[in-house]
């Protein structure tokens, strides 16, 4: 695919801004709110049951007819090491200890992948969105075909060249160039390969490396229209926002995970983890950081089984006065978080153009 063809028009959308689809956090209102207002609003389904993942397409179809992007975690299926697993929660239970429980005895894998999954593409093929993007790498070649056969456009997140190359390989059309500074997960293809490429040098290898043959659009720490007009000026094609989106009152963020990203004595430092879920993920800090990101601390089993008793952790510890210090939420953002701006989806896309003007 060329970048003739402009992004916004192979993406049936007005302006080149995407909000990250953001599992846990993204909801129908949200990513119908971006649509609406001529971005490419989201669905992040990587966290979802099948069940789950065709009801939020459908309640998302009812509140706009326009494009929006549908996500899945594409990760290798991987079988759990026992003892790794064992060593890893005896390393934890000090912790639980501090709360007066214990964390269960073994760890389940609480998300399948993408390629595990036949029927989470029946969904897709039945109720046919506009983009379908795919995280921690791609699914094969036959079914991107059959997605492009039902007129579904796909993306991928890359974080390095390789990433891309394969990705293109496999009939992918539109990458996510995704750079260190992201919040949350990037899509490493494999979690031990990280190259923290900054958003910026990302977009500029990936043009200048594979040129005009497809769309690149950039993110990772972008926070305002400036932000996209200087990523366009390297080589993206547009911009895809998570971190300014989550504050927003359609995300299903927190009250407290809203106020800690408003905290300026809180969010002027983050921090990549994978402690919290088993890959690397960039949050704001907190105890995870502190306390559990010591030079000592043992292997962790890997995603997703470290984020099962990751979550029980975050479900069972009690936070001081302060509603912080004992923190062990994930609290996922970018490293230009402390320019988020109080603004709900209509009012920052709306910002977002302004300023990209």
């Amino acid at each position: 695919m060329s970048t003739k063809k402009a992004l916004t028009e192979i993406l049936g959308i007005k302006y080149p801004i995407l909000v990250a689809p953001m599992a846990g956090v993204s909801t129908p209102e949200l990513a119908a709110a971006v649509s609406n207002s001529g971005g490419l609003g989201s669905l992040g389904l990587g966290a979802s049951s099948v069940e789950k993942a065709r009801n939020a397409i459908i309640a998302t179809q009812k509140l706009t007819k326009s494009p929006f992007q549908v996500n899945f975690f594409c990760h290798e299926p991987e079988e759990l090491n026992v003892e790794v697993a064992r060593n890893w929660i005896e390393y934890l239970k000090p912790i639980f200890a501090r709360f007066h429980t214990k964390p269960e005895k073994e760890l389940t894998k609480i998300y399948n992948s993408f390629l595990e999954d036949p029927e989470m593409l029946a969904v897709v093929l039945e109720l046919k969105p506009k983009v379908v993007s795919f995280h921690f790498g791609v699914p094969s070649a036959s079914t991107l075909k059959s997605l492009k056969q039902a007129g579904v456009v796909t993306m991928a997140s890359v974080t390095q060249l390789s990433e891309a190359e394969l990705a293109i390989g496999h009939g992918i059309d539109i990458l996510i160039a995704q750079g260190v500074e992201a919040g949350g997960h990037r899509g490493m293809f494999n979690a031990s390969l990280d190259p923290a490429i900054s958003t910026r040098d990302l977009v500029k290898l990936l043009k200048a490396k594979l040129g005009t043959t497809i769309p690149i659009v950039a993110a990772g720490g972008i926070m305002s229209g400036q932000d996209i007009k200087g990523m366009m000026e390297v080589g993206a094609s547009g911009a895809q926002l998570g971190t300014a989106f989550v504050q927003c009152k359609e995300s299903a963020a927190s009250e407290n995970y809203r106020k800690l990203l408003f905290d300026k004595t809180r969010n002027d430092i983050t921090q990549i983890t994978s402690s919290i879920s088993g890959r690397p993920a960039r949050a704001l800090l907190n105890s995870w950081h502190t306390e559990v990101d010591i030079p000592t601390r043992v292997i962790h089993p890997g995603y997703p089984f470290t984020y099962d008793v990751g979550k029980q952790l975050n479900a069972v510890s009690i936070p001081d006065h302060d509603g912080t210090a004992n923190s062990f939420a994930a609290h996922w953002a970018g490293s230009n978080v402390s320019r988020i701006r109080d603004m709900d989806a209509r009012q920052l896309m709306q910002t977002l153009v302004d300023e990209m003007r």
